[in-house]
């Protein structure tokens, strides 16, 4: 049964695209050929990653979302071979989830062969409770076929609340049976692995392909290889993915 999933978030620049990319890379590590389909209608930063040969889906129509675009993505997903993996925009973040939850997509891919996984990205600093929200918001309203896998991404800040970790808030625990993995995007020292990693990302490169590139000092490349061996050694041990 292949996995579809969408990395749905409703606060913008907290890493959806990060996770799309990175679990994309994950899955062509793996000798799979994920379809990656980018339907952010402001950013497609995901469809900026030219090695993972992801496709847009423009979705605007006279400056608006058009809500039956979204049915050409349900079509793009019917003739996939494999996983799916598809990266929404904050802008279209309420449309999508309302025609996936209004029109039962998650139960419709069930009957297709296919699990619905939803992934969402929590982060620290001045987004942590509008991140928090909106998992929360999620978890609630997707039906029992979807399954959740939560990123955590402390790159603004520490994922903390009032001292508890996501893992202590109350978000978490009363939806708890709802995930079925949490990822932890490395806390990265700013000036070493965390500018390694931003620029490798601003310039839209996988893990192999910044690794590969001698212009990038050996120190840069050697850092890379651990941050990939840290998200990939946690993407393993998912066993939703």
């Amino acid at each position: 049964m292949s996995k579809i999933h969408v990395i749905l978030q409703g606060k913008g620049g907290v890493g959806k695209s990060v996770a799309a990319a990175f679990l994309a890379q994950y899955k062509v590590e793996k000798g799979q050929e994920p379809s990656c389909i980018d339907t952010d209608p402001v950013n497609a930063t995901f469809f900026g990653y030219k090695a993972l040969q992801v496709q847009r889906l423009q979705i605007m129509e006279a400056d608006e979302i058009d809500p039956r675009s979204f049915d050409t993505l349900v079509e793009m997903i019917a003739v996939s071979k494999g996983d799916v993996i598809i990266d929404n925009g904050a802008s279209s973040f309420v449309p999508l989830s309302h025609f996936l939850i209004s029109n039962q997509v998650p139960a419709l891919l069930r009957d297709m062969g296919h699990d619905l996984v939803v992934h969402t990205v929590v982060t620290g600093g001045q987004a942590l409770l509008d991140t928090i929200s909106g998992f929360s918001q999620l978890a609630s309203q997707f039906p029992s076929e979807a399954l959740f896998v939560v990123w955590l991404n402390p790159y603004w800040g520490h994922i903390q609340h009032d001292g508890k970790g996501f893992e202590q808030m109350k978000a978490y625990t009363a939806n708890k049976a709802r995930v079925s993995a949490i990822i932890q995007i490395p806390a990265l020292k700013k000036e070493t692995y965390g500018r390694d990693l931003s620029e490798m990302l601003q310039d839209r490169l996988t893990f192999d392909e910044a690794i590969a590139m001698e212009s990038r000092t050996i120190m840069t490349r050697q850092r890379l290889k651990i941050i990939k061996g840290q998200v990939y050694g946690q993407l393993e041990n998912a066993a939703v993915l």
